[in-house]
């Protein structure tokens, strides 16, 4: 007599092998240029008792390729990263980081001074310092102390 085993396609596999291939068998996969899509670089902003800093993380990227402006009291920075052509296609066997043309835009306060603004691209860090304006610079008022209390 032969036993009747049943099928348990997931059996071996860990409960995170096993969701993924869930989604693989239930969603197509993105095409192979998936990765050559439009990017949004990591931005970090933080402000000093003279100036905003903003910097964006922007590997791989020559100087020309970038752009950055101000207008109506909004930061821009455009891009492009582009795919390395002197690779074939073919021969890559990972491709994880994006590629292609990207945008970020931030709104300014009135505080900031735009035309002191300086930009510095140095070791795929694009840095943009935005002074403050002289009247929102906090201000320290002297407090003078009278001997007469009346």
């Amino acid at each position: 007599m032969s036993s009747i085993t049943s099928w348990q396609p997931f059996r071996n596999l860990g409960l995170q092998e096993q969701v993924n291939r869930l989604f693989e068998a239930s969603f197509p996969s993105r095409p192979d240029n998936s990765a050559l899509t439009s990017w949004a670089p990591p931005v970090d902003i933080y402000e000093t008792e003279n100036e905003l800093v903003v910097k964006a993380d922007l590997p791989d990227l020559n100087e020309k390729d970038l752009d950055v402006r101000v207008e109506n009291n909004m930061l821009t920075i455009r891009g492009e990263r582009k795919f390395e052509q002197h690779v074939k296609e073919d021969n890559y066997l990972r491709v994880e980081r994006t590629y292609g043309s990207f945008s970020r835009s931030f709104s300014l306060p009135n505080t900031v001074n735009t035309d002191g603004i300086k930009a510095e691209y140095k070791n795929g860090v694009l840095t943009v310092e935005l002074p403050k304006r002289a009247e929102s610079k906090p201000k320290q008022v002297k407090i003078s102390v009278n001997g007469n209390h009346n």
